[in-house]
């Protein structure tokens, strides 16, 4: 039997599900895949002393030191979150010999190749399946289950606040900042949801997507395109449900003639695409894969019990790994990385949905209708919601493919109009 001997550092909701977990099936995975998980230590600034008394033979410290330098510890779980000092301690683990399970987005996204250079010298595992969807596993699927597989395109659902707040405003007509209140009462959104709300978690789930299904190493920073979900209006999800659509937080990756498209924004999709129902907190990647064809895993993308079953599946196949020791890494080689250029989001071309603010007066159609036809832009349909002579009423548009560049122009120009009441709302369209 396989013993693995674990030092757990973080013990907040996640880390306290991972513990609860391994302490309440331990027989069963001993019995069912011959393997030992045991808890040595524990290491968090505030630890619950009725909680790891709970957890039995078990030793806790406010330093991380103590487990990375303990030589009867061999796997590491690394639960803080955020940059630092979590990347020190995956580092520190896999410099004295440790393997690493983690679920941090963050350190995988921006310093994976430096990680998996370090694991691949080290002959040691990062194992990190719950950095993106919890424990849906879509890592596990991309480097082994459909391994051999190229991705030309995948689409991904992968924050579940995002879409509990966009599935609220759409089912119940409230107002974004009603739905983000609910979604932070029912403990869906944290007290600040800045980088849920703002797209700078997919991001970073994306850039890991993007590691593995295309081999290539992006800068969160600087190569990905990030709009978040503001900006939405329940009369933009009402809008769309007219006309048979709907909105969704989308990662995007697309892959062509040597270029790649790495972007993150709202996204109108048909409601008749399976991303369509996947609602509320829970997430979904649509992967394009040759020779398999599509492929949609969906399941729940936040919760205690969800993200720690991630890290427990995690540990129970870094006991039953039985590869080489030097493949037992995850990831795509870093000296093998397909050669993509980034695409530049101002090239990048797509049918847009503009929702306009006006005046309702004569000849305030044909003079936006002149600019976005100056810049090269094809309207689709045009539809007034409303007739006012006394206020702004909402005009919504629907373009032919245009160039992103072409549209921030035009909508810049637009916007200087005097019949133009608000600045105007552009979301992309994809046809999926």
């Amino acid at each position: 039997m396989k013993r693995l001997t674990i030092g757990l550092i973080g013990l907040g909701t996640v880390g306290r599900g991972v513990a609860k977990l391994i302490k309440s099936r331990h027989s069963f995975i001993q019995k069912k895949f011959g393997v030992d998980l045991c808890i040595k230590t524990v290491c968090d600034l505030q630890w619950d002393a009725s909680f790891v008394k709970s957890l039995g033979k078990v030793t806790a410290t406010k330093d991380f030191n103590d487990i990375l330098n303990d030589p009867g510890i061999n796997v590491v779980v690394e639960l803080i979150g955020g940059h630092h000092p979590a990347l020190e301690i995956i580092k520190g683990a896999l410099a004295n010999g440790k393997h690493v399970v983690t679920a941090n987005k963050a350190v995988i996204s921006n310093y994976g190749q430096e990680l998996f250079k370090l694991a691949h010298s080290s002959g040691r595992s990062i194992y990190f399946e719950t950095a993106v969807l919890a424990g849906v596993p879509v890592i596990k699927t991309l480097t082994e289950g459909i391994a051999g597989n190229r991705y030309d395109g995948l689409y991904g659902i992968v924050n579940g606040t995002c879409n509990y707040i966009l599935t609220e405003m759409g089912s119940n007509k409230i107002s974004f900042d009603e739905a983000v209140k609910l979604a932070q009462a029912k403990g869906y959104a944290e007290a600040d949801p800045t980088l849920d709300i703002n797209g700078m978690d997919s991001a970073h789930k994306l850039a890991v997507l993007v590691q593995l299904a295309m081999g290539k190493f992006i800068s969160v920073k600087n190569d990905i395109f990030t709009e978040g979900i503001t900006h939405i209006s329940k009369e933009d999800l009402l809008y769309a449900d007219e006309m048979g659509l709907t909105i969704k937080l989308l990662a995007i990756a697309k892959k062509k003639n040597g270029e790649i498209e790495v972007r993150v924004h709202p996204t109108l999709i048909s409601k008749n695409h399976p991303l369509a129902s996947v609602k509320g907190v829970y997430n979904a990647v649509w992967l394009q894969a040759d020779p398999l064809g599509d492929v949609l895993l969906v399941g729940q993308g936040a919760g205690e019990m969800a993200a720690a079953s991630g890290v427990f599946s995690d540990l129970i196949n870094l006991g039953i790994d039985n590869k080489d020791a030097d493949q037992v890494w995850i990831g795509n080689n870093p000296d093998e990385i397909e050669p993509l250029k980034i695409k530049s989001i101002d090239k990048v071309e797509t049918e847009f949905y503009i929702r306009l603010m006006v005046t309702d007066r004569p000849g305030v159609l044909s003079r936006i209708t002149g600019i976005l036809g100056k810049n090269g832009i094809s309207i689709a349909s045009v539809t007034q919601k409303a007739v006012s002579k006394e206020s702004a009423v909402p005009l919504v548009m629907l373009t032919h493919t245009a160039k992103e560049a072409s549209v921030r122009k035009a909508l810049l120009q637009i916007k200087g109009l005097k019949e133009v009441a608000a600045k105007p709302v552009a979301i992309r369209m994809e046809r999926l």
